[in-house]
């Protein structure tokens, strides 16, 4: 079925999660590496594409290696299935409460789905935006001082910092959640109402 080339990788990525991890500004690291601020900025979200001396020279000032920023670049391409798992039949009155990921590796969207009930006292708050959608049965959700009731087909949007809980309110519910991921600082920018 014709060739598969290897895609080329993304740095930029790898590149803001260990500067953010050793919580460097970006002007820091362009005053270790000797490259420009603006430069930088675009490597991170992958607008530039970095020579091998200058990925060094970034590497260098984030205390690691090329090599080992190439190894946790993402694909710029990629095609990932997640099979269904199948649920043991389990003899007995209710079946355990099951979670699954939906998506493999650090990308920017993650995604779960969730079988069943779980700690419905559990209150959740994530930094960045995330819909529920209710692929069978029902749940109630509580989010801002208000309860809402979602059936099979419904979605809730939750835009980042909102406390929420929920429950399933019928057997076997299952409930996918997809989310900008925690590594992603998409937040919204309090003073100027907008996402950085």
């Amino acid at each position: 079925m014709g060739d598969h080339k290897e895609q080329p990788l993304r740095v930029g990525a790898a590149v803001r999660r260990r500067r953010r991890s050793l919580e460097l500004t970006l002007a820091v690291v362009a005053e270790r590496s000797g490259l420009s601020v603006p430069f930088l900025s675009q490597i991170e979200n992958d607008r530039a594409r970095p020579s091998t001396g200058s990925l060094e020279k970034v590497a260098d000032a984030l205390r690691t290696t090329a090599v080992e920023l190439l190894a946790a670049a993402d694909p710029a391409c990629s095609v990932d299935v997640v099979r269904a798992e199948v649920p043991e039949q389990v003899a007995g009155p209710v079946p355990e409460p099951r979670s699954r990921s939906l998506v493999r590796g650090h990308h920017q969207m993650h995604a779960s789905e969730f079988t069943g009930d779980h700690e419905a006292g559990r209150e959740f708050q994530y930094r960045n935006d995330q819909l529920m959608y209710v692929a069978d049965g029902a749940v109630e959700i509580e989010a801002e001082g208000r309860a809402y009731r979602l059936g099979r087909g419904d979605t809730l949007y939750l835009t980042g910092g909102v406390r929420h809980r929920w429950r399933a309110t019928v057997p076997d519910t299952r409930v996918v959640v997809v989310a900008v991921a925690e590594h992603i600082e998409a937040v919204r920018d309090r003073d100027r109402g907008r996402k950085r």
